[in-house]
């Protein structure tokens, strides 16, 4: 379990959205609140438009990254790990956990596996896990609304074949992101985004000054009504009129 501390600031940082935490982890790094913990074109640090959200309506939520991979049955491996080694790869995590699930099917089925079901979601709340996040489909999606449990996935579809765990807690690559077990990942209607759990709290205290700096900015924007009113108030400077 977590302890108490971390419950606290993963409630606050579910508050905040996640691009905003991607502009305090690495979107701009010549900012003094950005901690530049990731180039910022060049590293799979956030996820890009093949994930979507399936629940926007349940904000945002923050976890401990616990991965596995899916495919197809190998004759040759299957029946060495099954689902229930990823529960037990849940329990054993610091909490709450997000499930991070790479699957990988061929070209032609890969859009076909609804893989995350009512079942399988209820067995990892069971377990302390708060949010899926995967590149391929799901489903079951109206039973999982009234569990509270965020889905961020490739898709929906009703049904799936025989499928088996290739792997459980190792890196993976899903939507663009790359995430090692133990990583926090951040999520909500606008995508996911990763950064090591050691510097959650300054997270959390730069994402809210940049928000207050934002605020303070849109105000002035919004009160403007004109070019030059516009760009005074993106400059800092404060926005005086021209005489005559």
């Amino acid at each position: 379990m977590s302890p108490p501390a971390d419950d606290r600031l993963f409630a606050e940082l579910c508050t905040i959205d996640t691009p905003t935490i991607t502009n305090v982890v690495a979107t701009y790094p010549k900012s003094p609140l950005c901690l530049g913990l990731y180039n910022p074109w060049t590293e799979n640090w956030y996820t890009d438009t093949s994930i979507r959200c399936i629940y926007p309506e349940l904000g945002a939520r923050i976890g401990y990254a616990v991965t596995c991979v899916y495919g197809l049955p190998d004759p040759n491996y299957s029946g060495r790990l099954s689902f229930m080694d990823v529960i037990d790869a849940l329990d054993a995590a610091p909490k709450p956990t997000i499930l991070v699930l790479q699957q990988k099917w061929p070209a032609e089925l890969h859009n076909k596996a609804g893989l995350a079901g009512e079942i399988m979601v209820s067995s990892m709340m069971s377990v302390g896990c708060v949010g899926l996040l995967s590149n391929g489909p799901s489903r079951d999606v109206d039973a999982i609304r009234r569990l509270k449990f965020q889905l961020l996935l490739g898709g929906v579809t009703a049904g799936h074949g025989e499928m088996a765990v290739q792997a459980v807690n190792v890196p993976v690559s899903v939507g663009g992101m790359d995430v090692a077990p133990g990583e926090l990942i951040h999520m909500d209607e606008n995508g996911a985004v990763k950064f090591p759990r050691q510097h959650a709290e300054t997270v959390l205290a730069n994402a809210r000054a940049m928000l207050d700096e934002e605020a303070e900015r849109l105000a002035k924007i919004r009160a403007a009504t004109s070019a030059a009113g516009v760009r005074a108030a993106n400059s800092g400077a404060a926005y005086a009129p021209k005489k005559g």
